[in-house]
């Protein structure tokens, strides 16, 4: 049975009560059995077991013997370590469930109120209790007889209701896992920026290390291969910065995408519900279907290409010996040449 938070009172203690018996993933009533995860928030059991599945894709293939892995909590990002029996490991909440018959049978008492239900605009005394397919808008059973919907298909407002809040929800569970795995990304892309720093660093110490056993020769030479290094680093940090921000950037608006269709599918009646729905439908698949965001490539923060042999310049430092004034210069000029190669 479907039970309409419109039937209560605003304000009302039995309308606080319900606020309280809403899962967080398909923003109905909890559904038996409900789950108790250890951060002590309440899951239906199939919405814990689906949120579950879409962070552990291939847990099924698993085998029995391995750990059950885990998820995160939908209201407090609290990380849940499951066994081996996964979702069905979790405790029953026998007392939420026991509440929520209680609720129910309040609920089933009290009559609906007049003037709660939509009206048509072209026929003030009727209802909107028909779904017109063809225009795909909610209508009332005279526009179908003799208005404007007339020769169009129509089908009962409550199966197309239930169809795209079912819909929307599924929606919502898309949108939450697809902000998991950008989360994963950004926090990735941020340890390979922290990762190209420290590399960076390290090259210029082994940098510093090699030609501060150099003769002034070469001192100009450092200087210029620092700046090289410096400049990648620079590069690299301002690319992977810029993802982070376009990441973050995508993050925000699908959380206020998430937020404003969690306030549609908290609309308890079908025809107001209907009204809007189909439009953050197709808002909602154009956002999980946006372009693709660029991602760095496997050792981008490496700085490995910047190690630098100088073996074959300190032995020729080495070799140095009192020359002739004519013999040093072409030495120094055979130097400065390889060098620059």
């Amino acid at each position: 049975m479907d039970f309409q938070a419109g039937i209560l009172q605003d304000g009302s203690p039995m309308e606080s009560l319900e606020k309280q018996l809403i899962c967080p993933i398909c923003l109905e009533m909890f559904s038996k059995p409900v789950v108790i995860l250890p951060c002590q928030h309440n899951l239906c059991r199939k919405c814990a077991n689906d949120v579950f599945q879409a962070a552990n894709p291939y847990w099924q293939s698993r085998g029995s013997v391995i750990p059950g892995g885990r998820f995160r909590c939908p209201s407090c990002r609290h990380e849940v370590l499951l066994d081996r029996h996964g979702v069905y490991g979790l405790q029953r909440n026998l007392l939420v469930e026991n509440i929520i018959d209680i609720y129910k049978q309040e609920c089933s008492s009290r009559p609906l109120k007049k003037g709660e239900h939509p009206m048509c605009k072209e026929h003030e005394d009727e209802r909107i209790n028909i779904y017109c397919v063809t225009c795909e808008v909610p209508t009332c059973s005279m526009c179908k007889v003799f208005g404007a919907h007339k020769d169009c298909e129509v089908a009962p407002l409550q199966t197309i209701f239930q169809g795209q809040k079912t819909e929307l929800n599924n929606c919502i569970s898309m949108l939450v896992a697809g902000n998991d795995r950008i989360q994963t990304i950004i926090s990735q892309l941020e340890d390979s920026c922290q990762s190209t720093e420290e590399n960076s660093e390290a090259a210029k110490r082994e940098l510093c290390a090699r030609f501060d056993a150099l003769a002034a020769l070469l001192e100009e030479k450092k200087a210029e291969l620092l700046q090289r290094i410096s400049q990648e680093q620079a590069d690299k940090t301002a690319f992977i910065q810029s993802l982070i921000c376009q990441y973050k950037e995508q993050l925000e608006k699908s959380s206020r995408l998430v937020e404003t269709a969690i306030q549609a599918a908290e609309e308890t009646g079908g025809a107001a519900f209907l009204m809007n729905a189909k439009q953050l439908i197709k808002t909602i698949v154009e956002a999980s279907k946006g372009g693709r965001l660029d991602k760095i490539e496997q050792g981008y923060e490496s700085m490995d290409a910047f190690s630098v042999s100088l073996d074959h310049l300190t032995e020729a430092v080495h070799a140095l010996d009192f020359d002739s004034a004519e013999e040093d210069e072409e030495y120094f000029d055979g130097e400065e040449e390889e060098v620059g190669e």
